[in-house]
Parts: structure tokens; C-alpha cells; sequence
């Protein structure tokens, strides 16, 4: 469902570029310049060319915000489908961002609790000792 709402998309944004394109301007546009001078008046008349391709435009637009806000929607959206032996089947919906975030949350706090591990308690080789009287290192490249 979720690739035929992206093609349907691109469809629209295809046909919003065109419209756009087409519509004349102080310069004629690219209907003055690429399809020959007079082609859209010629086509569409002298004043319903405007007409037309502003409402085709207004509408385009429409529905490309609408699918713009759909499809975050869905993307943020993920189901996640559980089933225990003897219960019936639970159907959660999460962020996949905050899915994400935790996942990352907690590959850092193993990284921490490893590298405690590592450093024994009487280890001072990763820690700067000041005395007192002692000037503190320079701690980065300012300027």
C-alpha cells in the first residue's frame, strides 16, 4: 500500500512541475518559449489557458500537501505484530524514530557499562588528576 501512495506521489508532483511550467508569465513561461509563441492561446484560448491551468494548479497542490501529510504518516507508523502460545495476537503501533532512539539509547549505555568494566578501580591512566595549586590542562582549541 505504502509503495503504490509513493508512485501515486511522484505522479502528482510530475503533473505539478508540468502545470507550473506551462503557465504563462511576463515571458510567456515554457509555453511561450518551448512550444512556440501563440501554442497556448491557440490551444487553449486567450483567457482559458489562466483559467485552466491555475485550477489544475490549485488542485495539484491540494493533493500533494494531502499525500505530503499521509505518507509521514505512514512512514512514522510501523506495526508491530505479537503472539504468545494460548493468547490471542496484539497488533502495537510505534514511531520508528523513537524505535531508533531507544535502540541507540541502549547500544551507548553497553558501550559505557564495557568500557567501566575495562578500567579497573585503581586505573588512573583515562583520568586527569589536578592537585591543588595546579593549573588545569588546556581542554580544547580556542581561540
Amino acid at each position: 500500500m505504502f509503495a503504490v501512495w509513493v508512485v501515486f506521489h511522484v505522479i502528482v508532483c510530475i503533473g505539478l512541475v508540468l502545470v507550473v511550467l506551462m503557465q504563462s508569465s511576463k515571458g510567456e513561461g515554457l509555453a511561450g518559449s518551448a512550444f512556440g509563441g501563440g501554442l497556448s492561446s491557440a490551444v487553449f484560448g486567450g483567457r482559458g489557458a489562466a483559467t485552466f491551468l491555475s485550477k489544475a494548479t490549485t488542485v495539484l497542490a491540494i493533493v500533494f500537501m494531502l499525500n505530503c501529510g499521509g505518507l509521514a504518516y505512514m512512514s512514522s507508523q510501523s506495526r508491530v505484530t505479537t503472539a504468545t502460545p494460548g493468547q490471542k495476537t496484539t497488533t502495537t503501533t510505534e514511531s520508528a524514530v523513537t524505535r531508533q532512539a531507544q535502540e541507540e539509547m541502549q547500544r551507548q549505555m553497553e558501550r559505557q557499562q564495557q568500557q567501566q568494566q575495562q578500567q579497573k578501580p585503581g586505573d588512573t591512566s583515562g583520568t586527569i588528576q589536578i592537585t591543588p595549586g595546579q593549573a588545569a590542562p588546556p581542554t580544547g582549541g580556542t581561540k
